[in-house]
């Protein structure tokens, strides 16, 4: 697991310093269009004697500077998706936990309601309803992803309740706010970023999906389901145009994956001692 880690790491690594340094590493503004070099090859030079190093697109942009500026879209997504997905459903989980019958079966019964639609076509309902932005491609993820963390904080908040230092803190008269936020959630914080790490690999996806389907970044921004979207229809001619956002895709959900997996090894002591 630790090689899956390191590896996993290594990756996302790549593709936070293509977000942070896109300027720098993309050789080409990714809008800038050259129509006498459309669908150029990988390695071809345009008319200006510059190589394209994974090939432009129909309006002659440049690939691989796109794919580059890509990054910044994912990680806008999915790190703000997730946030915000935290956001809403880690209060939801402790208040079902901790405030009493009424607000557990009011936080269950409206979990219950999430996780029974169809996640893509609530998204898209979502998406029609709302308009395309990255903002709001965060809102729809976190609308109906929050669900999954209030489920895992509820779960959590059951066995955390029990504890003696809970007790304890309640026998004192400590207030419920701070037993929360100063004894329960730094308990929490394994399992959550677990899930959080995993969550980031879906929102990707999401990303991609919906922006194939044209309803996720703008079609001035560049993204990675947005460059599949463009590139289907030519499949038999330019490969290239889907390859590389494909496998730029493909790349950053393993590697968030294998960091998930990683994290929950070491988190997690029941398989640190099925490990050992």
């Amino acid at each position: 697991m630790a090689a899956k880690g390191i590896f996993g790491i290594v990756i996302l690594g790549c593709v936070v310093a293509l977000a942070a340094f896109s300027p720098w590493l993309a050789p080409f503004d990714p809008n800038d269009q050259d129509i006498l070099g459309s669908l150029l090859h990988p390695l071809a030079r345009g008319e200006d004697g510059r190589l394209h190093l994974l090939g432009t697109d129909r309006l002659g942009q440049d690939v691989l500077s796109r794919v580059v500026y890509g990054s910044r879209v994912s990680l806008v997504v999915g790190i703000g998706a997730v946030g915000a997905a935290m956001a809403i459903g880690v209060p939801i989980g402790l208040a079902a936990g901790f405030l009493g019958r009424w607000a557990e079966a009011l936080a269950l019964v409206a979990s219950d309601i999430v996780l029974s639609i169809p996640f893509v076509l609530l998204a898209l309902v979502l998406m029609s309803v709302l308009g395309a932005s990255l903002v709001n491609l965060i809102i729809a993820f976190a609308a109906v992803r929050w669900a999954q963390f209030a489920r895992i904080t509820y779960a959590l908040s059951l066995e955390l309740r029990e504890k003696e230092y809970v007790l304890t803190c309640k026998a004192a008269g400590i207030g419920m706010t701070r037993t929360l936020v100063v004894h329960v959630l730094p308990n929490m914080v394994g399992p959550l970023l677990v899930v959080a790490t995993l969550e980031l690999a879906y929102a990707i996806l999401m990303e991609a999906g919906l922006s194939f389907l044209g309803l996720g970044a703008p079609p001035e921004t560049p993204s990675w389901g947005g460059m599949l979207q463009e590139g289907r229809n030519d499949l038999d001619i330019a490969w290239w145009l889907t390859t590389a956002p494909g496998l730029a895709i493909m790349l950053t959900a393993i590697g968030y994956n294998f960091v998930g997996d990683w994290l929950r090894d070491r988190l997690d002591p029941r398989l640190q001692g099925l490990l050992r």
